[in-house]
């Protein structure tokens, strides 16, 4: 299992997508673009909640990029 490091910018940016509840586009390998809010993040996995407040984790390993919402 790998450490999770908050002092990494990545890790610091997707706490700030947390904390002021921005909604975010998550682009995937598979190409899918999921759209949603970021619940929490732990070493592996995000959690993004949808417009129906459905949950999807994804693996951080599929994330192509994950950027905020304009």
């Amino acid at each position: 299992m790998s450490e999770f490091d908050t002092t990494m910018p990545s890790i610091r940016q997707v706490q700030n997508l947390i904390q002021e509840k921005n909604e975010v586009e998550l682009k995937l390998v598979t190409d899918d673009l999921l759209v949603g809010k970021i619940r929490w993040q732990d070493p592996d996995c995000i959690c993004l909640i949808d417009h129906y407040d459905q949950p999807t984790i994804v693996w951080r390993q599929a994330v192509v990029y994950l950027k905020p919402k304009i």
